[in-house]
C-alpha cells in the first residue's frame, strides 16, 4: 500500500499512461495502423526530439506528441480534435490554411517550411514564437493526412537579429571613422596652411628684411629689433606645432602616464568649453594599447557631453578592481533620450566607437542613464590585455 508522495506519483503515472494509451489509439486509427504496430509507432513519436503534429484533411489535430505538449503548453488529450488554426497566430491563419490546401493538391510528399523566413506558432498562453518545420502528406483510404515536424528557433532568430544589428552598427561605425579621418586630415591641413604657413611666411619676410639691414650696414639696434620679432614668430610657431601634435597624440601619455594625460585632457576641455571636468583616481601601470584606448574613450565621452548632454559638471574616475581597469565618466546633463518613435535609445556612433575600443581589449562598456537624470559611462578592461 502506497501513501503520500508515492501514491501521488502512482496516480500521476496512471493518469499519464491512460492518456498516452488514448493518444496511441487515436493516432493508430488516424494512420490506419494495425493494433500490433501502434505501440512501436507511439514509442517513436514519444521519443522524438522534435514536436510532431498530425492533422486530417479538415486540419483537425489527430496526433500531438510530448515535445509538442511542452512547446505549445497543451496536453495531448486537449489538443487532439482541435483545429490547427488554434496553434497559429490569427494574422497567419488564412494564408497557412490556403498553403496546406495547395500542398495537398500538388501531390508532393514533403516540403520544408520556414527556410526563407520564420513561421510563427501560438502557445496556449497566447505568446508567439518562430518555428522551422517540415510538412509531409500521406493518403489513406482516400483521406489526406498531414504531419508537421517543427522546432522552436527563437534563439536562432535572436542570434541572427543580433548579428544583423551588429553588422549594421559596425558598418555605420566604419563609415563614421572614414568620414572623421577625412575631416581630421582637412583640419590638420587647414591648421598647417593657415597657422604654420602664415608664421613661416612672416618669418621668411623678416629674414629678408634682416638680410637687407645687414647688407646696407644699418645700426645694430634695428637689427636686434628684427631678430627679437623673428624670435617671437619662432616661439609662436613652436607652440602651434606642439598644439597640433598634442591633438594627434599627447606627449604626456608617453612621458607621465595615463592618468596625467587624462587630467590634461580634462583641463583642455574645461578651458575650451567652460565645462568643469574633475578627474579622480590612481594611475595604473598598463600596456600602451590600453592607455591609448582609455585616453581616446575619455576624449570621445567628453566630446559627447559637449555635443549632447547640456551638462554643467563632469566627473571622470579611474580605478583598479579585481584585475581590471574601471573608467567612469558621469555628467549631470539631460540624460539619454529616446528615438522619436519611442522604440529605444538613439544611436550614437561615438558610443559605438567606445564599445568597439573596449571590446578589442577584451572589456566592455555599459551605459546607465535616464532622461533628465544625467549619463554615466562605465568601461572595464582587463589590466593585462594588450601586454
Amino acid at each position: 500500500m502506497m501513501c503520500g508522495r508515492g501514491a501521488r506519483m502512482s496516480k500521476g503515472m496512471t493518469t499519464y499512461s491512460i492518456r498516452m494509451r488514448g493518444v496511441r489509439h487515436r493516432a493508430g486509427r488516424a494512420l490506419g495502423r494495425p493494433p500490433n504496430s501502434q505501440a512501436q509507432l507511439a514509442g517513436i513519436i514519444r521519443s522524438s526530439m522534435e514536436a510532431i503534429i498530425s492533422v486530417d484533411a479538415d486540419q483537425h489535430v489527430v496526433l500531438f506528441n510530448p515535445m509538442a505538449e511542452g512547446l505549445f503548453g497543451w496536453p495531448a488529450d486537449q489538443a487532439i480534435g482541435r483545429s490547427l488554426m488554434d496553434f497559429i497566430p490569427e494574422r497567419f491563419r488564412t494564408a497557412h490554411e490556403a498553403h496546406v490546401r495547395r500542398f495537398g493538391i500538388t501531390g508532393v510528399s514533403d516540403r520544408q517550411m520556414g527556410r526563407q523566413r520564420p513561421l510563427y506558432a501560438l502557445r496556449r498562453d497566447g505568446t508567439e514564437f518562430p518555428i522551422e518545420a517540415s510538412i509531409s502528406q500521406t493518403t489513406h483510404r482516400g483521406s489526406k493526412l498531414f504531419t508537421v515536424m517543427l522546432r522552436d528557433i527563437t534563439e536562432r532568430v535572436r542570434a541572427e537579429q543580433a548579428l544583423r544589428r551588429s553588422r549594421e552598427e559596425l558598418q555605420q561605425l566604419s563609415d563614421s571613422i572614414l568620414a572623421t579621418r577625412e575631416e581630421e586630415k582637412r583640419r590638420i591641413a587647414r591648421e598647417l596652411h593657415d597657422d604654420l604657413g602664415q608664421r613661416l611666411s612672416a618669418l621668411k619676410m623678416d629674414m629678408t628684411m634682416l638680410a637687407a639691414d645687414v647688407s646696407e650696414g644699418r645700426d645694430a639696434r634695428g637689427i636686434l629689433e628684427n631678430i627679437t620679432a623673428m624670435n617671437d614668430v619662432i616661439d609662436d610657431t613652436v607652440a602651434s606645432v606642439r598644439r597640433i601634435a598634442s591633438d594627434l597624440r599627447p606627449a604626456l601619455l608617453d612621458e607621465l602616464g595615463m592618468l596625467t594625460a587624462i587630467e590634461w585632457l580634462a583641463n583642455d576641455f574645461s578651458n575650451r568649453y567652460g565645462l568643469p571636468v574633475s578627474v579622480d583616481g590612481v594611475d595604473a601601470d598598463v600596456p600602451e594599447q590600453t592607455a591609448i584606448a582609455m585616453f581616446r574613450i575619455v576624449q570621445e565621452a567628453l566630446s559627447n557631453v559637449v555635443r549632447h548632454a547640456d551638462a554643467t559638471t563632469v566627473d571622470v574616475s579611474l580605478a583598479q578592481t579585481d584585475g581590471q581597469i574601471e573608467l567612469r565618466v558621469e555628467d549631470n546633463g539631460v540624460g539619454w533620450d529616446k528615438k522619436p518613435s519611442g522604440s529605444g535609445p538613439r544611436k550614437s556612433l561615438g558610443l559605438l566607437g567606445i564599445r568597439e575600443r573596449a571590446r578589442l581589449l577584451g572589456g566592455a562598456a555599459t551605459v546607465d542613464s535616464e532622461p533628465g537624470k544625467g549619463f554615466r559611462l562605465t568601461v572595464q578592461i582587463p589590466r593585462e590585455k594588450g601586454a
